[in-house]
């Protein structure tokens, strides 16, 4: 059974920063692209970074371009997103996804974290 875990979310003031982590279990983790997206109440869920198997070329969105920087542990299984300079649009439930495939993709969702920033 593959499950994602998100953890450190929290409150912090525009300008801090916080630190998600993804763990998985249940997968081979090595095989799967990672990434967070995140969603706030009335909108749709949007992508915010990713990252392959082999680490090269993590992807972001260009709204946390340069403030946000994902990475993976793939010995301990774990994903993370640190989110430095935070702003009050960053607020949101935060989503740890893992993917697998071309084409056809095998997609898993965690349960969410809640990151909320005060102004």
């Amino acid at each position: 059974q593959v499950q994602l875990v998100e953890s450190g979310g929290g409150l912090v003031q525009a300008g801090g920063s916080l630190r998600l982590s993804c763990a998985a279990s249940g997968l081979s983790f090595r095989d799967y692209t990672m990434g967070w997206f995140r969603q706030v109440p009335g909108k749709e869920r949007e992508f915010v970074a990713g990252i392959t198997y082999n680490i090269d070329s993590p992807y972001y969105a260009d709204s946390v371009k340069g403030r946000f920087t994902i990475s993976r542990d793939n010995v301990k299984k774990t994903m993370y997103l640190q989110m430095n300079s935070l702003k009050p649009e960053d607020a949101a439930v935060y989503y740890c996804i893992a993917d697998r495939g071309s084409g056809i993709v095998t997609r898993y969702w965690g349960q969410g974290t809640q990151v909320t920033v005060s102004s």
